[in-house]
């Protein structure tokens, strides 16, 4: 399958970001089942009022874990929530919410202060990496 993301020129690929910040959450993946479980716990680097990465052009040296997505590395899409706008687009799906709903803005709290062992429990239901409609 051929990605319509391909297609995109790279101000189109920067402009189709809604800005939800939901992809800077960290996430736990459950060792047997491979599932990925979503926190409110987000990067140190995302600020939280504008949903923006703080240092956006670092932002894989300065937080290795960040998953950053492009061209050549579509399968990041995988983990990605099943609102983000690459996801959608990639898999021909529209979004029929107001991308303002989808802001993680007000929702969550800086990794600063929340210590590894802690993330368990800031686990959420309402960010995923599929479709909860869609009973997969």
């Amino acid at each position: 399958m051929t990605s319509p993301l391909l297609a995109l020129t790279s101000e189109e690929w920067e402009n189709l970001c809604d800005g939800c910040g939901r992809c800077c959450l960290v996430k736990l993946q459950d060792e047997d089942s491979g599932e990925i479980h979503y926190t409110n716990v987000a990067c140190r680097f995302l600020d939280s009022g504008t949903c923006r990465c703080s240092d956006y052009a670092n932002r894989a040296v300065v937080q290795p874990d960040c998953m950053v997505l492009g061209p050549d590395r579509l399968e990041v899409l995988d983990v990605m929530p099943w609102t983000c706008a690459y996801r959608l687009a990639h898999e021909s799906r529209a979004l029929d919410r107001d991308p303002a709903e989808l802001s993680v803005a007000g929702r969550v709290v800086s990794q600063e202060y929340v210590h590894d062992d802690q993330l368990e429990d800031h686990v959420v239901d309402w960010v995923g990496n599929r479709d909860p409609e869609s009973h997969l």
